[in-house]
C-alpha cells in the first residue's frame, strides 16, 4: 500500500513536471511571439519615425538651402550694383581725365606756337638791333665827316632819332599782339561756351500757375462745392489756393502762384475725389497727408540733386531748401532743373579751363537757393541765398559766387564769373523760359505805354514777341539827334521799370516824305 502511494506520487510528480514544462514552454512560446510582435511594431514605428525625420530633415535642408541661395543672390546683386557704380565712376573719371589731357594738349600746342612766335620776334629784335647799331655807326661817321660834330654829340642825336623809331615800332608790335591775344581769347571763350552748351543739352517743360484736375463726372462738382459752398470755402482756407469751377466739363482748375501750395492742393483734391467722402473734416485730413507727402518729395528731390552733382558734405537744411526749388519756377522754367543745368555748365567750363570743377558745380547748384525763400525773406534772392549758405557753413568763395551771379555785387573771382555765365546760358537758351499769356500781354502793353508817353511819338509797334520796339516819330517835331536821345531814354526806362527775359531792342524811326499830286 505504501509503495503504491509512492508510485502514484511519483507518477503525479512526473505528470505535474511534464505539465509544468509544457505550460512553461507554451508560455515561453507566447512570450517569444509577443516579443517578436512588439519588435515588429517597434521596428515599424521606428521606420515611420525615421521617414518622418528624413522628410523633416529634407524640408529643413531645402529651406536652409533656399534661404542660403536667396542670401547669396542678394549679396551677389549688391556686389554687382557696387561694381556697376564703381565702373560708372571710373568711366566718368576716365572721361574727365581724357578731357583734361585733351585740354592740356591744346594748351601745350598753343604755348609751343606762342614760344615759336616769341623766338621769331626775338630774332627780329636782334636783327633790328644789329641794323640799328650798323646804322648808328654809319650815321656817326657821316655826321663827324659832314658836320664836324664830336662823337658824343653825334651819338646823342642818333640815339634820339633811333629811340623815336624804335618806340613807334614797339608800340605797333604791342598793339598787334594785344589784338591777336584778344581775338584768341574771344575764340577760346566761344569754343568753351559752345562745348558746354552741347554737352549739357537738356529738355525743358514750361510750367504754369494753374493745374487742371479731371473728375469722373460733373456731379462731383456739386459735392466739391458742398452745401452753401461750405466744402469749397474750407478747401480754399486750408490749402491757401483758389478752386475755379466753371462750365468746363469734368474739369476743376486749381490756381495759385505758390507752386508748393498748388501741388499740395492738387494731391488733396485728387485724393478726396478718389475717396468720395468730401466734407470739412475729411478735407483737413487729406490736406495733412498731402502736405507730408510733398515735404517728403521735397527732401527726396534735394537728396537726388546733391547725389547727381556729387556733393557729399552739404548741410541737411541746404539740401531741404534745395529740394523746395523743385516746385519753383522762373518764367516757366523749373528752378531745380535750372540749378542742375547751371552746375553742369559751370563744371564743364571749369574743366575746359583746366580748373577743378568741384567748386563751380557746388556754387552752380546753390546759386538760386534764395528763390525758395523769397516769400519768407526780404531782398533779392541772390543776397538771401548767399546769407543762407553762409549761415550753414559754406565757404566764402561759394557764398560770393551766389551773391554775385546777378550783379548785385561785382564778381571778384573766376568761380563767380563762371556761375554768372552758366546762369545766363541756362536761362537764355531757346525754349528754356516762357511767360503766361496774361503776363505776355501785360508786358507788350507796358512797352507800348512807355514808348507812347514821349512827346513826338506817332505810332509804336512791338515786334518779335516783345524783343523789339519800333517807334515812329513825327519828323517835324523830332530831329535826328533827338531821335537818338529818345531811343536811349526809352531803353533806360524799360530797364528800370520792367522785368523781361533776354533783351529789348528800341528802334526809333524818323521819316520825312514830300508828297505832291499831278493834276
Amino acid at each position: 500500500m505504501g509503495i503504491e502511494v509512492i508510485i502514484v506520487g511519483l507518477v503525479a510528480l512526473v505528470v505535474g513536471v511534464a505539465i509544468g514544462f509544457a505550460l512553461q514552454r507554451t508560455m515561453l512560446k507566447n512570450d517569444t511571439k509577443n516579443a517578436w510582435d512588439n519588435a515588429g511594431r517597434i521596428k515599424d514605428d521606428a521606420e515611420k519615425q525615421a521617414d518622418i525625420i528624413r522628410r523633416e530633415a529634407r524640408a529643413e535642408a531645402k529651406d536652409a538651402a533656399y534661404q542660403l541661395k536667396q542670401a547669396v543672390e542678394h549679396e551677389v546683386d549688391e556686389r554687382r550694383q557696387e561694381l556697376k557704380a564703381s565702373e560708372n565712376r571710373l568711366l566718368q573719371r576716365e572721361e574727365i581725365l581724357d578731357k583734361r589731357e585733351e585740354s592740356l594738349e591744346k594748351r601745350s600746342a598753343t604755348l609751343d606756337g606762342r614760344e615759336h612766335q616769341l623766338s621769331s620776334l626775338a630774332g627780329q629784335v636782334e636783327k633790328k638791333e644789329r641794323e640799328v647799331a650798323e646804322n648808328l655807326d654809319e650815321a656817326s661817321r657821316r655826321l663827324r665827316e659832314i658836320a664836324g660834330m664830336s662823337t658824343e654829340q653825334a651819338r646823342e642825336a642818333l640815339l634820339a632819332s633811333v629811340r623815336n623809331d624804335v618806340t613807334r615800332e614797339a608800340a605797333a608790335i604791342i598793339r598787334e599782339r594785344e589784338q591777336q591775344t584778344r581775338n584768341e581769347a574771344d575764340k577760346k571763350a566761344r569754343e568753351i561756351l559752345s562745348l558746354a552748351i552741347q554737352r549739357v543739352a537738356s529738355d525743358h517743360t514750361a510750367e504754369l500757375t494753374v493745374t487742371s484736375v479731371s473728375i469722373p463726372s460733373d456731379d462731383i462738382k456739386g459735392r466739391i462745392i458742398g452745401k452753401e459752398g461750405r466744402n469749397i470755402r474750407t478747401f480754399e482756407q486750408i490749402t491757401g489756393i483758389n478752386l475755379i469751377i466753371d462750365d468746363t466739363p469734368e474739369t476743376v482748375i486749381i490756381s495759385s502762384f505758390d507752386p508748393v501750395r498748388r501741388e499740395i492742393g492738387r494731391i488733396t483734391l485728387e485724393n478726396l475725389i478718389a475717396d468720395g467722402r468730401i466734407h470739412p473734416a475729411r478735407i483737413e485730413e487729406m490736406f495733412n497727408k498731402a502736405t507730408k507727402l510733398v515735404h517728403r518729395e521735397v527732401q527726396e528731390a534735394g537728396d537726388r540733386a546733391v547725389f547727381d552733382i556729387g556733393i557729399i558734405d552739404l548741410h541737411p537744411e541746404l539740401v531741404k531748401t534745395l529740394g523746395a526749388l523743385r516746385y519753383r519756377t522762373s518764367f516757366g522754367q523749373n528752378v531745380l532743373q535750372h540749378s542742375l543745368e547751371v552746375a553742369y555748365l559751370a563744371g564743364v567750363m571749369a574743366a575746359e579751363l583746366g580748373l577743378d570743377p568741384t567748386a563751380p558745380r557746388r556754387a552752380g547748384l546753390l546759386h538760386d537757393l534764395g528763390k525758395a525763400l523769397d516769400h519768407e525773406v526780404g531782398g533779392s534772392h541772390a543776397v538771401s541765398g548767399a546769407d543762407l549758405a553762409r549761415r550753414f557753413g559754406e565757404k566764402q568763395e561759394i557764398v560770393h559766387a551766389i551773391e554775385a551771379h546777378h550783379g548785385d555785387i561785382e564778381p571778384s573771382s573766376v568761380l563767380a564769373v563762371l556761375v554768372q555765365a552758366a546762369d545766363a546760358i541756362s536761362g537764355a537758351r531757346p525754349g528754356a523760359r516762357r511767360e503766361s499769356v496774361e503776363t505776355y500781354i501785360k508786358r507788350l502793353e507796358q512797352l507800348e505805354s512807355i514808348a507812347n508817353s514821349y512827346t513826338g511819338v506817332e505810332k509804336t509797334y512791338v515786334m518779335q514777341a516783345g524783343r523789339e520796339i519800333r517807334v515812329m516819330v513825327e519828323p517835324q517835331r523830332i530831329d535826328d539827334d533827338q531821335a537818338t536821345i529818345m531811343a536811349r531814354d526809352i531803353a533806360h526806362q524799360i530797364e528800370s521799370e520792367m522785368q523781361y527775359p533776354g533783351q529789348v531792342k528800341v528802334l526809333v524811326i524818323r521819316e520825312s516824305r514830300a508828297v505832291s499830286v499831278a493834276k
